[in-house]
């Protein structure tokens, strides 16, 4: 399980140290793809196997369903990582994510998300303030 929030910095080679705690569950190789909000999400290999089926599920009848698709499975890049535990950010996802230097590692549960500093701070500091209205609307769907 992925939980925690770490800073980290990207390389002048485009490289980022994945967190120590969270390699293992990694594993050797993952995948990064846009996420929602302006960030990069990476997964294990078996979550996202879990997310592509769902994914090949959605109606491409539906424009939500194949816009949604076309990003997230375009978007998505296979990584392994080196011995020293890095993946190799592409130029087209550090661009979409807005990463520069330093930028923060959350850990969510299944998945790892991947913020530009200036950004997660950003929204962070929004959420946070709304942290009573989300639980109270959370609560509704048995949160």
């Amino acid at each position: 399980m992925f939980i925690g929030e770490y800073l980290y910095i990207v390389d002048h080679k485009k490289r980022l140290a994945i967190p120590s705690k969270f390699r293992k569950t990694l594993g050797k190789k993952a995948i990064v793809t846009k996420g929602i909000d302006t960030c990069l999400t990476v997964y294990p290999i078996t979550e996202w196997e879990k997310l592509a089926r769902k994914l090949e599920s959605l109606p491409s009848s539906k424009v939500d369903a194949r816009g949604f698709v076309r990003i997230m499975l375009a978007g998505a890049v296979d990584v392994g990582l080196d011995k020293l535990g890095r993946i190799l950010i592409p130029d087209y996802l550090k661009k979409y994510a807005g990463l520069k230097k330093e930028v923060v590692i959350l850990g969510l549960s299944n998945r790892i998300e991947i913020w530009d500093k200036t950004k997660w701070k950003n929204y962070k500091d929004k959420t946070e303030k709304d942290i009573g209205d989300m639980a109270s609307r959370l609560e509704e769907l048995g949160v």
